[in-house]
């Protein structure tokens, strides 16, 4: 047996050990603080939108103004 066929055996072990703990069930703290670190994730994205809303028209604003200023100059 040839060096490849001897890492892709050994990568089809490892993938077939590593799937089996991921298939595992999570212990219900963890899963509460996957629950509660999802929620203040998704609080946090709520939160900057209004910030990158106002920080994109800026930009625009900011273009067409320059924009303007060139052409009249």
């Amino acid at each position: 047996m040839n060096r490849s066929k001897k890492l892709q055996l050994a990568a089809i072990a490892a993938g077939s050990v590593v799937s089996g703990f991921a298939s595992a069930a999570l212990p219900a703290g963890a899963a509460a603080a996957f629950t509660a670190l999802e929620t203040d994730g998704l609080a946090l994205i709520d939160a900057a939108w209004p910030v990158v809303t106002a920080l994109t028209v800026g930009f625009i604003i900011i273009g067409l103004f320059k924009k303007a200023a060139n052409k009249a100059v």
